[in-house]
């Protein structure tokens, strides 16, 4: 690691490591002693102000209110850190021959949406490594090119579609494709492909470029201090703090232990086991049964249901009444927009020109969403409108639609107002 990055994660793990609790048994007097946001740290306009007030009025620092902590629930990947911290494992995996050959050389058995073109062409540039046997993505280009088309953009390296017959509300294959490819491998392995993934890319340079196998990719990852001290000023005002990511379960714990968030306040990916070894299969959620969901878009709002507010089956699809939703929710993605929806107070959206996500944001009347640009590189002006009329809203096809409001109204398009 880098001295700036080991001398930045020392501060932030002593800061984490000092704060002072609320909420506990051994609540502040007054609130003026409370934890909160540095006024060091940049936010976008009155932000800052806007989610002290939140936590003030929300919180349970100095033990002024009663009853459960508010739940304070955060997307991870673009929204607590710069890049990706599932695909940057996926990166670390293929530049360090990892990733096992199928079962029968058989690609079908790992994505369970792949198309036939897909799995066609990753057998043809993978072959030759004995089944259960690691891949060398290292050493063969053509192969390490293949995954990173399939898992990065959807389609083959000739430009074939990789998956289909998927619900686009519930899973994204692509993102369930870099986490099945962890089969083979116990949670504790995975565990530490994940820390050695996560130092090299804290230590690498802002905007450092990787080539895997002939692909130049991002090379680097970085914790935002504005989300950082956020967490940080919520969990001591007696926020239950949780996150709900898309990336693999195992490689967000280990970056959320930064933080000071344990395993138990971690939903990512999970994957089923057999005598510990991961299969590449994912369980399912609600109704909707093996590898056909992963916490995406529908399927965050039905883990959260299920692991947080024990709701099972159908029914953890649908948004539960307000006294068992979310107080807070951050995001920065489309994958994002249901369960920052249901939030009941504010909700903080990292502006990445994610449609359907800026639509509710730019279109709601509630006053409740709170837009920041990216803190590392922000997107410029979006030049065109957002087109929430008529393609705002992603159908389980995949299709657009008008995208309407809790009332039935649609929201009509919406300019880019927020940005770098």
């Amino acid at each position: 690691m880098k001295k700036n990055s080991a001398l930045a994660a020392v501060a932030l793990t002593a800061a984490l490591m000092t704060s002072t609790a609320c909420g506990t048994d051994e609540p502040r007097a007054a609130s003026e002693n409370c934890s909160t946001l540095d006024a060091s740290q940049a936010w976008y306009g009155d932000n800052r102000e806007r989610l002290a007030r939140f936590i003030e009025e929300t919180g349970r620092c100095g033990g002024a209110s009663s009853g459960p902590a508010p739940l304070a629930l955060f997307d991870w990947d673009n929204t607590i850190v710069k890049n990706d911290i599932g695909v940057a494992t996926f990166y670390w995996m293929l530049a360090n021959d990892k990733v096992l050959q199928p079962v029968g050389r058989d690609w079908t058995t790992v994505g369970a949406h792949l198309t036939p073109d897909a799995a066609g062409a990753l057998a043809a540039a993978c072959g030759g490594a004995d089944p259960d046997t690691p891949l060398p993505t290292s050493t063969n280009p053509a192969c390490a090119d293949e995954l990173v088309a399939v898992a990065d953009s959807a389609k083959t390296t000739a430009g074939k579609a990789a998956f289909t017959e998927y619900d686009h509300r519930r899973t994204e294959p692509g993102y369930a494709f870099v986490v099945q490819l962890m089969r083979g491998y116990t949670e504790a392995q995975i565990t530490e492909f994940a820390r050695a993934a996560r130092a090299q890319n804290l230590a690498a340079a802002e905007r450092t470029e990787q080539t895997i196998g002939t692909t130049k990719v991002d090379g680097w990852v970085r914790y935002y201090p504005q989300m950082t001290d956020l967490i940080r000023v919520l969990r001591d005002n007696g926020f239950d703090v949780r996150i709900i990511s898309a990336s693999a379960e195992p490689v967000v714990k280990v970056w959320a232990e930064e933080l000071g968030i344990t395993g138990d306040r971690v939903m990512g990916v999970p994957l089923l086991a057999d005598n510990g070894v991961y299969t590449g299969h994912l369980p399912g959620c609600g109704d909707a049964g093996t590898d056909q969901v992963i916490t995406y878009i529908d399927g965050k709002r039905c883990r959260i249901n299920e692991q947080v507010f024990g709701v099972r089956g159908a029914a953890a699809f649908q948004q539960l009444p307000a006294d068992r939703r979310a107080a807070f929710a951050a995001g920065d993605s489309d994958t994002d927009v249901v369960f920052l929806g249901d939030a009941t107070g504010l909700r903080l959206v990292i502006n990445r020109n994610k449609t359907e996500l800026m639509c509710n944001a730019y279109g709601s009347a509630d006053g409740q969403w709170v837009v920041n640009p990216m803190f590392l590189d922000p997107k410029p002006r979006k030049s065109d409108p957002y087109p929430c009329a008529t393609a705002g809203f992603i159908t389980p096809s995949g299709a657009g639609a008008p995208l309407r409001r809790p009332d039935g109204s649609v929201i009509p398009d919406q300019q880019d107002l927020v940005f770098g």
